[in-house]
């Protein structure tokens, strides 16, 4: 009885070491598996502003000069998704950019929000109205940040890891886009700060949603610091009335120099 006991006890021990090893095993597969790279967002993740745009994206205005696209050419992940387009807005990301996601991919970068808040028309008030005009509109961009906006990037966040459930997330932040203090044609003082207190207000947002979530927030005020506009060496479009839609994007030197870096520092 004693000898069966111990038989049966041995076996039920190396079916446990077995299944603990097997289980070892394929979490390390699917973790080896999850390789795949997915680049989601909006202009500031395609690359407006950039050029070398791809012909295939038509108004997503895809760039190879994009921060995703260099990443991706520099450091050869299994597979590249680049769904990021122009003008996205939370709703454009959920409805189609998640396609791609699975479990097979093990980095996703985004940035998404800034058109949610009204971006477009926030500069176009600011560069065609008065002081109190564009401050009054943005004071009604920072009020869509705090009570609409977090619900909204909850759930692309929350789409995103139910998708893909491996993934390192990376969502990347806006720059500031001027250098105050300076004497530069265009927007009064008074605007350009209220601007950069507005982006910096989104960024706080943002970050704390991504954190709430264990994603990394990659905050690339850093890189373009010295690099806004009115500093003499912008990284970032002014008004572009050759290509309208350019205006405040970041310009090749800008994905390269301002994202890139602070992408691939955490990637």
């Amino acid at each position: 009885m004693r000898r069966s006991r111990l038989v049966l006890s041995l076996g039920s021990l190396l079916l446990a070491v077995t299944a603990a090893f097997t289980g070892a095993a394929s979490a390390q597969a699917s973790e080896t598996a999850a390789t795949g790279y997915a680049a989601l967002g909006d202009s500031y993740s395609s690359g407006v502003g950039a050029g070398g745009y791809i012909g295939s994206s038509g108004d997503c205005r895809r760039s190879t000069r994009a921060y995703p696209y260099l990443w991706a050419a520099a450091n050869s992940p299994s597979s590249f998704s680049f769904t990021a387009c122009s003008g996205a807005r939370t709703d454009d990301v959920l409805a189609g950019q998640l396609a791609p996601l699975d479990a097979s991919t093990g980095l996703v970068s985004i940035s998404v929000g800034g058109n949610d808040a009204g971006f477009a028309d926030v500069m176009t008030t600011c560069v065609l109205q008065s002081d109190s005009t564009c401050l009054s509109r943005i004071n009604t961009a920072r009020a869509y940040v705090d009570t609409t906006l977090p619900g909204k990037l909850d759930s692309v966040y929350s789409a995103i890891r139910g998708k893909a459930p491996s993934a390192h997330v990376v969502v990347l932040g806006y720059p500031r886009f001027y250098q105050l203090g300076q004497a530069c044609l265009g927007l009064s003082e008074t605007k350009r700060k209220a601007i950069n207190d507005a982006s910096d207000h989104l960024n706080t947002a943002i970050e704390k949603r991504a954190r709430n979530y264990g994603f990394t927030f990659g905050d690339v005020r850093t890189t373009f610091t010295g690099h806004e506009i009115c500093s003499g060496s912008s990284w970032l479009h002014s008004v572009n009335w050759l290509s309208i839609g350019e205006s405040y994007h970041p310009t090749a030197g800008g994905q390269s120099g301002g994202y890139l870096p602070v992408f691939d520092n955490v990637a």
